[in-house]
This record gives C-alpha cells, structure tokens and sequence, in this order.
C-alpha cells in the first residue's frame, strides 16, 4: 500500500486554513483577513487568557467562604515537669508540660500524643463575601470588555491596513504605467531627434522623465512593501505578496453612511471603547463598596475536638514517680477527649476610620474614571461629525476624479500629436504627462477614500457591520 498518498492528503487539510494567506491561488478578502487576525493575534490571545483568569477567580472568591477545617496528629516523647510561676513563649517557641509540680528535677520522660479536629467558619460578615465576590464579576465583566474592545481594534486595523495595502498596489500600477508612457514617448522623441526633425535637448528631456519615472515607481514599490509588511504583522503571517479583493477599487458602496442616524446614537452605547470604560467605573464602584464593607464586624463559627493519650498514668506525682511507662502505644493510643463549640463576634472599630479614607480614595478614583468616560464620549462624538463631512468630500473627490483623468487624457493625447507633427514643444509634453499621471493617482486614491471614510465612520460608531455590509 502506497503510504504517501494520505499523508499528503492529511497534510493538505492541515493547511487548507492557511491557503488563503500563504500561496496564494486566489485573492484574499477582507473577511479571511480579520478572520486570520483575530485568530493568530497574540494580544487577543492574551487577553482571553485573562478574561479566563477573571472567571476563575471568581470561583476562588466564593470558595473563601468555605470554613477552615484543620486536622492534626501529633507523637511526642519528653518529661513532664510542672513548676509554678509565669512564663512567656517567645515567638511561639515553649513546650506544653502538664504535669505536676515536683520538689526536684527528674528525667522520668514517656510518649504522648495530641489528635484533633478544628473548624472555624465566618458564617456572618455583613456584605463582606458578598461585596468581595461582586468586585470579581466586575473585574471579569472589565477582562471581557478590554478583550471585545481589543478584537474590535484589531479588525479596524486590518481593515486599514488592507485598504492602504490595496492603494499601495493601484499607485504602484499607476507609476508603472507612468514610466511606460515616458519609454514610450522617449521612444518617439529620440527617433525624431535622430532624424533631425527636433532638437536634441528633447532627447536629454525625455530621458530625464524616464529616470523620473523609475524613481517614483520605486517609491511607489518601497511603500507598497511597507504596506504589505503592515497587514502581514497585523494578521500575524510571515511576511508576503498579497492578492487582495479589488471590490474596493471598481465600485463604492450603493447606500453611503453620509448622515448621522438615531441608530449611530444609539450604537454609541455598545461601542466597544465606550464598554470598556463602563466597565471599569463599575468595577472601581465594586471596590469601593467592599472597602466600605471592611469595617463591619464578623460572626465566627468556631468548634474543637480534640483527644489525647500520655504515657504517664493519671496518678503519676512525688509519691508516685513509677506510674508511666515509655511503651510507644501505651503513650500515643487516645485516652481522654474534649469538645469545644462557640460563636465569636468581634470588630476592629478602629477599622471605621481606616477604611473612611480607603473608601474616599477610591471613590476619587470611581469620579476620575467617569470623567475618562465622559471625555472619550464627547470625542467619538465629535469624531462622528468628522466621518460624516469625511464621507460627503470623499465622494465629491470620486465623482471629481473621473472627470479630471478625462481631461487629462485628453490634454495628453492632443499634445502627444501635436508633438509628433512639430506642433508642440516638449515642455508642454512634459507638462501633459505630469497631468495624466497625477490624475491616475487621484482617481486610485479617491475610490480608497470612500471606503476609508466609511470605516472611519464605524470605527467611531463601533460597528464594524456597517463597513462590512457595503461590500
């Protein structure tokens, strides 16, 4: 059996979803663009990975409600002398003899053991759990927002960046046909001046206007490359040649986006930067309120089992020093056990003015965030009138252009005959060629600046729908 084969099947459908970027066989559209970048992004990934941090902590939070439950054995061999008079275990180091008090020192020393089970349990904080668990969801609700806003931004990037890559490739093809229209007319005027039908000057002319070409035909390739890398690092693709969806460039939109609506208005209010600073006065609420809840008081659930052996029996003392034995289960195997269960209420009222000022801080805090929120309002509105007059200039400029190329055209094709007959001098030739490719770059950038306009616009809006549905 021939093993290559589905091996290279299975290596062609682990790559199908990067056949649209990497090998081009057909033009990539603006929608496997964003789909490739909010997909390879890193600081998307980035930013879900903390929105999923913020999640878990939420059931870290709640889980502190849980009680602490400790459980503990403990073997001990020692003396038990006891001796009257106060003491103080330095940094907890002191040893728990409970034996009695001898008239002298003796080494008589046997096993003990200690096993118990304690459970301590915050039943009431007064808001406290509640409040700390509430500031969570906030700080997921904020993660979700910072991630939608960066998904948002980075779709307004690609898109940008495909429409400028898109005029790099017209402008170059505009400078070339520039420089075949200077060869071509080279061509013509050295074949005159060979003939002596002009001057020779006119050849010197014509050459300079090739090597004009060339150099702008250069710069016009150096800043499609510079474009090209753009929407490579955007995607997160090595970099390459792209073919991109020339929609852009044979027709604009059939209903444009020239007028503000009530549905803009509106849309200002899931707009993704607008939520994200939502978000965070709502999550600086949050913590003011649990800093605020830091001065209650907290009720205690507290309870102890706890079960004992010795190796000294229970009448061991002066008269009778014999009564232990040093067998290790006749010391550590339970012999006595106790119970302890109670309620423990306690405030730190101190903490009142403690957290007056740590609640006024982030209450400052709450105020300076909105105050951020209300600026960025009033720029995207302000942003908004300015798409909109963005949009009506550029389709006055791409009604314009045709006309302007026309003339052009015209303009340069007459003089281009006049020349030929000797009816015209090179300058006005010059001039004519100048004309004609100026008006090709202000025809290639004026069908760009609609769609430019346009995401302008839904990036002020943000909804990027509105873009997208035009095309």
């Amino acid at each position: 059996m021939n093993i290559w084969k589905p091996l290279f099947l299975l290596a062609i459908t682990a790559g199908c979803s990067s056949a649209a970027v990497m090998g081009q066989t057909r033009p990539l559209t603006l929608q496997e663009a964003l789909q490739t970048g909010l997909k390879n992004y890193q600081s998307i990934k980035a930013k879900e990975n903390y929105a999923q941090a913020a999640t878990e902590n939420i059931s870290a939070v709640k889980r502190e409600y849980l009680p602490d439950l400790n459980l503990s054995a403990q073997n001990s061999y020692g003396t038990v002398n006891g001796q009257n008079g106060p003491t103080w275990g330095y940094k907890g180091w002191s040893t728990g003899a409970s034996g009695p008090a001898l008239p002298s020192q003796n080494w008589n020393a046997a096993f003990g053991g200690l096993y118990l089970a304690n459970i301590s349990w915050d039943v009431v904080t007064f808001g406290r759990q509640h409040a700390k668990v509430q500031a969570a969801k906030e700080q997921l609700n904020t993660n979700k927002a910072d991630l939608e806003q960066e998904k948002f931004e980075q779709q307004v990037r690609i898109a940008g960046a495909y429409l400028n890559l898109l005029a790099a490739q017209r402008l170059r093809g505009s400078m070339a046909s520039n420089l075949k229209r200077a060869q071509d007319l080279q061509h013509i005027i050295v074949s005159r001046a060979l003939n002596g039908l002009t001057a020779g000057v006119d050849s010197s002319i014509a050459n300079a206007e090739v090597s004009k070409a060339k150099l702008t035909l250069i710069d016009a390739v150096n800043y499609e490359n510079a474009q090209s890398n753009k929407l490579s690092e955007m995607m997160d693709v090595p970099p390459q040649d792209f073919t991109l969806d020339t929609t852009f460039v044979t027709k604009i939109p059939n209903q444009l986006l020239e007028t503000a609506s009530a549905q803009d208005a509106a849309s200002f209010k899931e707009q993704p930067l607008l939520k994200l600073f939502s978000s965070r006065v709502s999550l600086s609420e949050a913590n003011q309120q649990f800093i605020s809840k830091n001065a209650m008081p907290r009720l205690s659930f507290m309870g102890v089992l706890q079960t004992r052996g010795s190796g000294f029996d229970f009448d061991y003392n002066a008269a009778n020093l014999s009564h232990y034995s040093q067998g290790y289960w006749s010391g550590v195997q339970p012999q006595r056990s106790n119970y302890l269960v109670g309620l423990n209420l306690s405030w730190t009222v101190t903490d009142l003015w403690r957290t007056h000022a740590q609640v006024a801080r982030q209450h400052y805090t709450t105020e300076g965030l909105k105050n951020e929120y209300n600026q960025t309002y009033n720029r995207l509105q302000h942003q908004l009138q300015l798409s909109e007059q963005q949009i009506g200039n550029a389709v006055k400029k791409y009604r314009e252009a045709p006309v302007g190329l026309k003339a052009a055209s015209d303009a340069f094709l007459q003089k281009s005959t006049l020349y030929e007959n000797g009816l015209s001098n090179i300058a006005d030739l010059a001039q004519a060629l100048y004309n004609i490719n100026r008006a090709e770059t202000d025809r290639d950038i004026a069908y760009n600046g609609v769609w430019q306009a346009i995401l302008y616009k839904s990036a002020t809006v943000g909804d990027l729908q509105l873009f997208l549905n035009q095309l």
